[in-house]
């Protein structure tokens, strides 16, 4: 199963818990909201047995492969949505995902993009892009201040679900300032699963892998530290480049401040974990010398004669920093 069992392993080899849920479908008589009661009922279940399992029940996505999206969206979006009568205390547990991860997700139902055959399947029935039933589980419709961060994944040329349903959810995402990021890839038709094969379009779960950390998703969030100081090369400020700070703790964001001027600064939300870090350097001073020998440059040392990589320890009230790279 390569949008299920495949992708469960994917998570596994990052430390992460997988559920794979079989949910009743159109086909087989199930109509919504059975398909939204099923991932409520799952989400809610893993939850309450968080402690089972040994995971952290403020950590819990949830991920779906086109018309499994769709679902994943709407787990997203009508988390509150009364789908089923509660039967026991697993039913007391929240719903709502701390996360969703969409792959070419079906999530217009009410327009001229939307999936007819997912349509009719969700409903049961043969109804209208612009009736009442088909606007309410159309996902970018529903989006909330509440709506969990959300990654996504589309291929354009996708013509089973175009890439307009994806882009659709994405701009609802912004609109109320929901932490998103979204991948369009021009290779790749529909159905793809993590597609490993294709050198190209098979990066995809890389940047999930790289949204997961940034986002501390893999790991409890360690309190992060304002950081802002100053980065000169061969005695000039950096008129261009970037300072980026990797943690040694594992799972922590890797976090990037912009050099401008010479200057760098990141507040506390956006700064770096507490604890020691890696650092690395891109720089240019040409913009200042004019020469051509200064080129744009990458280094993980304050001097290429150091014989480590340059280590800090980050703490509150270490700021302002001076780093003084030099090159030959």
């Amino acid at each position: 199963d390569h949008e299920g069992h495949q992708i469960a392993q994917w998570w596994n080899e990052r430390g992460v818990s997988a559920f794979v849920l079989h949910y009743r479908l159109g086909p087989e008589g199930h109509h919504f909201p059975t398909q939204l009661a099923d991932v409520q009922r799952a989400i809610r279940t893993v939850r309450a047995k968080a402690a089972d399992h040994h995971i952290d029940p403020k950590r819990i996505g949830v991920m779906g492969f086109s018309a499994g999206g769709h679902l994943a969206s709407m787990a997203a979006t009508k988390f509150d949505e009364k789908a089923y009568d509660a039967s026991d205390d697993i039913d007391q547990a929240s719903a709502r995902p701390d996360f969703a991860v969409l792959c070419y997700p079906v999530i217009a139902m009410a327009s001229e993009f939307a999936h007819g055959g997912s349509r009719k399947n969700l409903l049961g029935g043969e109804f209208s892009p612009d009736s009442p039933e088909a606007k309410h589980v159309s996902s970018d419709l529903n989006v909330t201040d509440q709506t969990p961060p959300t990654f996504i994944f589309q291929t354009d040329e996708d013509v089973v679900v175009p890439a307009e349903n994806a882009v659709r959810f994405y701009l609802a995402l912004r609109q109320h300032k929901i932490p998103a990021e979204m991948h369009i890839y021009q290779r790749g038709p529909h159905g793809v699963g993590l597609y490993l094969g294709d050198p190209i379009t098979g990066t995809w779960s890389n940047l999930l892998d790289t949204w997961m950390r940034s986002n501390a998703l893999y790991t409890p969030a360690a309190k992060r530290v304002a950081v802002s100081g100053e980065v000169f090369l061969n005695g000039s400020p950096v008129r261009w480049g970037s300072v980026t700070f990797q943690p040694e703790t594992a799972g922590q964001p890797i976090v990037t401040a912009r050099v401008m001027g010479g200057k760098f600064s990141l507040p506390e939300d956006q700064g770096p974990s507490e604890g020691k870090a890696k650092l690395a350097f891109s720089a240019s001073i040409w913009e200042t010398t004019q020469k051509d020998a200064d080129r744009v440059i990458h280094m993980e040392k304050l001097s290429q004669n150091d014989s480590a990589p340059a280590m800090i320890e980050m703490k509150p009230g270490i700021s302002p920093l001076k780093f003084e790279l030099s090159v030959p």
